[in-house]
């Protein structure tokens, strides 16, 4: 790992320090022109000594707008220090964790993982458009049948058709055959230019598709196609696990990344991460936004520059070393978990690479998955998987208590 690190406390104190000290002082400040200003010290106590101890609650109460993408041209000055450390951050995780070649990406702290994924779809359809000349009806996204909502979302807000490809019931993966089908179909329609999302990790069943097996395929027909990696879950996890992964931007075929820091990495909620090769995120420059100095090329514009120093504070405190020990001691509770299922003869789906473990329904009765919380597939009768996720505060403890009830309620189902 060449940027990331592991700091003291008291180095992730000083740096946070040194970055909010280039951040304009809306205390002592009388900057005219921002709207924006400190937060209310009427409802938020801003004078309490225990924030001098809690650099991420200071970076609240400074309250940095980190409005832009700082990877590429000037950004606004008065924000400078929170930018250096979204920098960085950007840094680790396109170089270090994606394999990207130095200053060869862009990217920046986004809201959230369906942020991030509607700027990819914007992007490449804005690059279309320029390009290649480009219709609405001549571009098409391709995501399999298990990927997130926020594709749906992207969809109908750039007025682009989006079209699933089914996946293998026990397996999750892509069906190649109806993946050829499909493309063949869509060439014969007119379609020229393809959006592809392919998932590290889906949302029901941690499950990860191959990109180069979209690639393998769409490569067959003359149609133009960039691929978006949609890593919302996987993208903290999947890197660190497998080693021989190929999902990465040493991938030519990858052209983008989402993660999101709000799930694995335990960052506040409304932290997620986009990421691009250099040359991309050019295409949604909004220039009608003068008044910021530098682009604006992100969808959400104004950034909380206090999510940035969060993700920086977290990824900085383990360093890779202690995240891959972090993440691994939860695979081995994930293993464990599933071996008791097997000696159960319970039906489920793992991706061995993941903690997420998915139980088919007829094994698990409604009152059980309420008292736990599981996470249907759906919620409109047909139901037929729930997921457990193996998280930080879920200990094997907790999932022995499960496995004892999930035991209990199959002896009475036999009864």
């Amino acid at each position: 790992m060449r940027y990331w690190k592991k700091y003291s406390k008291k180095q992730l104190k000083k740096r946070i320090d040194q970055a909010l000290a280039s951040v304009v002082d809306f205390q002592n400040s009388k900057s005219l022109g921002y709207p924006v200003s400190k937060l209310d010290e009427n409802v938020f106590n801003t004078n309490d000594t225990i924030l001098n101890e809690a650099p991420l609650l200071k970076s609240f109460i400074a309250n940095p707008n980190n409005i832009g993408c700082h990877t590429l041209g000037k950004s606004e000055e008065a924000f400078k220090g929170s930018q250096e450390l979204e920098k960085e951050v950007i840094r680790v995780l396109a170089s270090d964790l994606f394999k990207a070649e130095e200053n060869a990406y862009d990217g920046y702290i986004a809201t959230g993982g369906t942020e991030a994924n509607i700027q990819a779809l914007w992007i490449y359809r804005n690059y279309y458009q320029k390009e290649y000349k480009a219709t609405l009806d001549e571009m098409v996204i391709l995501a399999s049948e298990d990927t997130h909502y926020s594709v749906y979302k992207g969809a109908n807000l750039l007025g682009l058709e989006n079209v699933s490809v089914p996946v293998d019931f026990e397996r999750r993966e892509i069906c190649v055959e109806a993946l050829e089908s499909i493309v063949a179909e869509l060439v014969s329609k007119g379609k020229k230019y393809v959006m592809v999302i392919s998932n590290m990790a889906t949302t029901m069943f941690g499950s990860v598709d191959d990109p180069d097996v979209y690639a393998g395929v769409l490569r067959k027909h003359p149609l133009q196609y960039r691929i978006h990696i949609d890593g919302a879950f996987g993208g903290f996890i999947y890197p660190i696990t497998h080693k021989k992964s190929t999902i990465h931007f040493g991938n030519p075929e990858v052209s983008s990344i989402t993660i999101d820091a709000h799930k694995m990495l335990q960052a506040p909620y409304g932290t997620g991460v986009f990421l691009c090769r250099k040359g991309l995120i050019e295409n949604v420059l909004t220039r009608e936004a003068q008044y910021v100095d530098g682009m604006d090329l992100t969808l959400v514009g104004s950034r909380s520059g206090a999510n940035a120093i969060a993700v920086w504070m977290i990824l900085f405190s383990y360093g890779y070393y202690g995240w891959f020990e972090k993440i691994n001691t939860l695979l081995l509770r994930t293993e464990w978990f599933c071996r008791q299922l097997d000696a159960l003869e319970i039906d489920y789906f793992r991706e061995p690479h993941m903690n997420i473990v998915t139980l088919r329904s007829n094994f698990v009765t409604v009152d059980l998955a309420h008292k736990y919380g599981l996470v249907p597939e759906s919620h409109d009768g047909q139901n037929q998987w729930y997921k457990v996720i193996v998280m930080d505060h879920v200990e094997i403890q907790d999932l022995e208590k499960f496995l004892n009830d999930l035991q209990d309620s199959l002896v009475d189902k036999t009864a």
